[in-house]
C-alpha cells in the first residue's frame, strides 16, 4: 500500500496541474482567439488531453481522482470490499484535491502574467444547475462503472478524458463536475472563472449528481472484488 501522505501529495499536484490545464488553457485560448466557440474548443481539447495524461500518470499512486466526488464515490461503494478509500484517506484526499485545485489556479495566472484575482463571471441558471447534475453524474457513473468492470488505467484515463471533452459541449455549465476544481477556478478572473455566488449552486448540483450516479453504479454494476488489484464485478 502506498503511503497516504504520497497518495496526498499525487491528489495535490493532480488536482493542481488538472485546474493550471483548464485555467490556462482558457487564458490562452481567450488571447489566441475572438470568437467564443473557438476559444471553449481550444480550452476543451487541452483539458481532455491534458486530464488523460495526468490520470496516466498519478493512477498507480492514488488511483488519480482530482475530484473529491469520486473520492467520496469510491468510500461508499467500495467500503465492503476493502478496497475503496477509507476515511483517514479521506480526510486526506479532500483537502489536497481542494488546495491543489487553487495552486494551480494561481500558478496558471502566473504563467500568464495575470493577477491572481476573484472571479466575476457568473454561471448559476436554472440550466447550468441541472447541467452540472448531468455532467457530474455521468462522470462518476463512469468512472465508478470503469473501475468496478476491472478497465485498465489507459481505458479509463482515455474514456474520461473524452467524456470531460464532450461535456464541455454538451452541458450548458461546460461541465465543472468537481468541487474541487470549482473552487479552484474562483480564483480567475478570466475565461475559465466562476464567480463566488455561484459556487455554492455548483457544489449542490455536483454532490447530487455523484449521489445519483453511485445509485446507478450499484444497479448496474453491484459489487466487485479486486482481483491483482484491479476491480471486477460479480
Amino acid at each position: 500500500m502506498t503511503p497516504l501522505w504520497r497518495r496526498g501529495l499525487a491528489e495535490f499536484l493532480g488536482t493542481g496541474l488538472l485546474v493550471a490545464v483548464v485555467v490556462g488553457s482558457g487564458i490562452a485560448a481567450q488571447r489566441l482567439s475572438t470568437d467564443t466557440g473557438l476559444q471553449l474548443l481550444e480550452n476543451s481539447i487541452a483539458t481532455a488531453l491534458g486530464l488523460g495524461v495526468l490520470i496516466v500518470l498519478f493512477a498507480p499512486v492514488s488511483g488519480a481522482h482530482f475530484n473529491p466526488v469520486v473520492s467520496l464515490a469510491d468510500t461508499v461503494l467500495n467500503r465492503r470490499s476493502g478496497g475503496g478509500l477509507r476515511a483517514p484517506g479521506l480526510a486526506v484526499y479532500l483537502p489536497a484535491q481542494t488546495l491543489g485545485a487553487i495552486a494551480g489556479a494561481v500558478l496558471a495566472n502566473a504563467m500568464f502574467a495575470t493577477p491572481t484575482a476573484i472571479s466575476t463571471t457568473d454561471r448559476a441558471t436554472p440550466a447550468t444547475f441541472l447541467a452540472e447534475i448531468v455532467a457530474t453524474a455521468g462522470l462518476v457513473l463512469l468512472i465508478m462503472g470503469l473501475s468496478r468492470t476491472g478497465h485498465s488505467v489507459p481505458v479509463i484515463a482515455t474514456a474520461v478524458g473524452a467524456y470531460i471533452g464532450s461535456a464541455y459541449w454538451f452541458t450548458s455549465s461546460t461541465s465543472f463536475a468537481n468541487p474541487a476544481v470549482t473552487i479552484g477556478r474562483i480564483f480567475t478572473d478570466t475565461f475559465a472563472g466562476i464567480a463566488p455566488t455561484s459556487v455554492l449552486p455548483f457544489l449542490a448540483a455536483q454532490l447530487m449528481g455523484a449521489g445519483i450516479a453511485i445509485v446507478l453504479a450499484v444497479a448496474l454494476f453491484p459489487r466487485s472484488h479486486h482481483v491483482d488489484g484491479v476491480a471486477r464485478v460479480e
